[in-house]
């Protein structure tokens, strides 16, 4: 989850503008929406930087459906602008992931697949 991670985002799905980032939760199973989950977003400013207003969290309403307003995040050292993602759900597992943004780009769709615990990996 990298360095920057910390629990208790605030809930909210603004903290910019500038870049809209949408999507579904759905299970890995069979593509249903999940309903309510806890979505966490953690990225740096325009600046490059992390820092707390720069966190926040979601629940999705009950199709699994979000909406998160940004600012466009500055790259970080090396690594191109990105989001991270941490998707929870009760009965299915955690989901850390990253969102790379497309330089240029207001907006963008991310549907987040969620795998159930009860699921057999091999």
């Amino acid at each position: 989850m990298g360095p920057f991670y910390r629990q208790g985002a605030p809930l909210r799905s603004k903290i910019g503008s500038g870049y809209l980032l949408t999507g579904t939760v759905k299970s890995a199973s069979d593509c249903s929406a999940i309903p309510s989950p806890l979505i966490e977003f953690w990225q740096t400013g325009p600046n490059g930087r992390y820092g707390d207003a720069h966190r926040a969290a979601i629940i999705t309403d009950k199709s699994g459906e979000y909406k998160f307003e940004t600012d466009f995040p500055g790259d970080y050292a090396t690594r191109p602008a990105h989001i991270h993602i941490r998707v929870t759900a009760a009965g299915f597992k955690t989901l850390t992931t990253q969102h790379y943004l497309q330089k240029g780009s207001a907006q963008a769709v991310f549907d987040l697949v969620l795998i159930p615990e009860n699921k057999i990996s091999r």
